[in-house]
């Protein structure tokens, strides 16, 4: 790896600093040890991770070019490589075993975080379990959607076919005039068309590819609480399904197609030829699981704070940090949604909890309402209204801790 520069560092300094804006590099440790650390620590995380030779750190910051999530610092007399967001390819080509040891990684952290997550966001979330198809089809079936009960039931019988619903399975399939097998895919062909609603796959079931959008959008959803969510709109460029193919456990979310769209679908077995073959893909891919990791990180980091105007603060900057706005005195930005949709995004479903915003929009003349859009005059109020609520979250956790 010596086309990479070397970094040196003696024991108790700082590698990286939470926070930091403009971080272009990520490190692989040589030697010695390294302690990366949050202020914040989130919910499942160890505070305090002490890494090793082999490891790596500050991934997430670099390449998806958002501020430092966390801190590091030498442990011992440490060396490190370092490595530019720029340069990601030409590690891929030079070691194809540590780009896919940072894309496993990655996968199970965000795994991690989702599942974390989805328990404190919805209280009845089941994990992923090919068995639940079952449920996802009566949800469908109960719904009126034939096309997606179909679905769920086929692949059912397709994983389970001597489960314990099988037998109701069939009898629903009959109901609705529908075969017991489904269609069999052709994992040789890595081009793929889906009509207009069409399911692509469905959470619980067993995962064997993950997908490009060529053309088209894709609707990631979820059953929670009989409730369908939708979870994100994805378009051409867009990488899903990453998650199955990486650490073999079944799919967290539904991926239904939105109007015609085509696919370019990889599989495991020629997912490592693939890395190596498009340094790209595996640029996009890592690029992509950082920006995901960084916002899961950032839901899990608003879940810590017990204030509710923190948390719609802090959601706000969110929004304007994803979008890459620069945080400045006197900065502005649209944030382009109302209070209905901001409480959403924060979880508060009480009409009530609109006063929420009203009252911290009257508290802090930098926020302002403006034909039911909301807007930031200054980004640089806004974040240190955050950091204050922030620090009102660490007080109170060291409180609770201590008694």
């Amino acid at each position: 790896m010596s086309f990479f520069s070397m970094a040196n560092y003696t024991a108790n300094s700082y590698i990286i600093v939470e926070g930091k804006k403009e971080a272009y590099n990520f490190y692989i440790i040589r030697e010695g040890k390294v302690k990366v650390s949050r202020e914040n620590p989130v919910v499942g995380e160890d505070p305090n991770q002490v890494l090793g030779p082999g490891d790596f750190f500050g991934v997430v910051a670099a390449m998806s070019q958002h501020a430092q999530i966390e801190s590091a610092i030498a442990l011992t007399n440490v060396s490190l490589i370092s490595v530019s967001f720029d340069q990601f390819g030409t590690l891929i080509q030079k070691s194809t075993a540590v780009a896919m040891n940072i894309i496993r990684f990655f996968s199970m952290k965000l795994r991690q975080f989702d599942s974390t997550i989805t328990r404190l966001s919805f209280k009845n979330a089941v994990e992923e379990d090919p068995n639940e198809l079952f449920h996802i089809g009566e949800y469908y079936f109960n719904q009126k959607n034939t096309l997606h009960a179909t679905f769920a039931y086929q692949s059912y019988l397709k994983y389970l076919p001597n489960g314990q619903y099988s037998a109701q399975v069939k009898l629903r399939l009959q109901t609705m005039n529908k075969p017991v097998q489904m269609g069999e895919i052709d994992y040789t062909k890595f081009n793929r068309s889906y009509g207009d609603n069409e399911m692509i796959f469905c959470e619980h079931e067993p995962g064997k590819e993950l997908f490009i959008i060529q053309r088209g959008k894709v609707k990631i959803t979820k059953i929670v609480n009989e409730n369908e969510v939708m979870l994100a709109v994805l378009q051409a460029g867009d990488i899903f399904g990453e998650m199955a193919i990486l650490d073999n456990k079944p799919r967290s979310a539904s991926a239904i197609a939105w109007g015609e769209v085509e696919l370019l679908a990889i599989n495991k077995a020629n997912f490592e030829g693939m890395v190596k073959a498009q340094p790209q893909l595996a640029t996009r891919l890592i690029t992509l699981l950082s920006e995901r990791i960084w916002t899961a990180y950032k839901q899990l980091a608003n879940l810590m704070i017990k204030d509710p105007q923190g948390r719609i603060a802090d959601t706000l900057l969110t929004l304007a940090e994803k979008n890459r706005i620069k945080i400045a005195p006197k900065q502005n930005y649209n944030f382009e949604i109302g209070t209905k949709d901001l409480l959403k995004m924060v979880g508060l479903t009480d009409p009530k909890d609109e006063l929420l915003v009203l009252d911290l929009i009257t508290k802090n003349k930098f926020i302002r309402l403006d034909q039911g859009k909301l807007s930031c005059v200054d980004l640089a109020e806004l974040e240190k209204l955050v950091q204050f609520y922030r620090k009102k979250a660490q007080m109170e956790n060291k409180i609770k801790k201590n008694k």
